[in-house]
């Protein structure tokens, strides 16, 4: 086979193993992840969405044993990568498996790039942001969450990225943030942020997560507002007394089962 053909060859298995991949994504086991395109996408305000939403990672996701009345599922939906003057977006590639009319939160995950610093410019905010609020026109997608580690130098960019998310989103999808513990304390810098709901995380949190969670504990709440209405914590770093009339979101490093599932959910009864 001659070059040109075994460069259009290669092209063309490309393309197909990504379309393979995009139907084990939409389909599995005869159940549709989302509600066909046809059918209207059941929008949520935030203050309604279930009050415990699971984190389903890149990585093959079966919950379709979940009960969508008390459990919705916030999912990876793209990884977007800053280097330089690039937006690389990569979509999701790997099967999520949930029951007919279950909520979900569609999640850009933003990654700097440390070897080739990005830019930080005008047209990298312009450009995340359309792939960030694209996001919306997923079926059944209710609201869009963005998980970006911005570093102290990055937060004026996170701030004008923000802003322009929201004002590409209808109004009725609604916008909401990871956040770092300390931004929801004492280096609040997100509180004139347009968006419906911060998640502070509560796992991984070093140095001053001891009294983090002891300050929760005892019933205090964080300052900023944003923060005040979810959790977000990690099966392997599980934590008490927390208020069960906010909405828990919850990382699993393992596979998802039944049994984990229920634990959690029979906790927030």
């Amino acid at each position: 086979m001659r070059s040109g053909q075994l460069r259009k060859a290669f092209a063309a298995f490309a393309v197909a193993m990504l379309m393979l991949a995009s139907l084990a994504l939409a389909f599995k086991k005869g159940r549709a992840v989302f509600i066909e395109p046809t059918t209207a996408a059941t929008i949520t305000p935030s203050n309604q969405m279930p009050r415990v939403v699971l984190w389903a990672w890149e990585r093959p996701v079966d919950l379709h044993f979940i009960d969508p009345r008390d459990t919705g599922v916030a999912f990876l939906a793209r990884t977007i990568h800053l280097r330089t003057n690039e937006v690389v977006v990569r979509p999701r590639l790997q099967p999520l498996d949930l029951p007919e009319g279950t909520e979900v939160i569609a999640v850009a995950r933003v990654e700097s790039d440390q070897r080739t610093k990005p830019d930080l410019s005008a047209q990298q905010t312009d450009e995340l942001a359309a792939a960030i609020a694209e996001l919306a026109r997923l079926p059944n997608v209710s609201s869009i969450q963005i998980d970006f580690d911005a570093t102290r130098s990055e937060r004026t960019f996170y701030h004008d990225l923000i802003l322009a998310v929201r004002t590409r989103l209808p109004a009725s999808v609604a916008l909401s943030i990871t956040a770092l513990a300390s931004w929801c304390s004492d280096d609040d810098w997100i509180s004139d942020l347009p968006i419906d709901e911060a998640v502070p995380m509560l796992f991984r949190m070093g140095p001053d997560g001891r009294q983090i969670r002891n300050r929760l504990a005892s019933g205090e709440e964080f300052p900023s507002r944003p923060c005040r209405n979810s959790y977000g914590i990690s099966t392997d770093e599980p934590l008490r007394n927390l208020s069960a009339a906010k909405r828990l979101y919850v990382f699993n490093p393992g596979a998802w089962t039944e049994i984990s599932v229920r634990a959690i959910t029979d906790s927030r009864r």
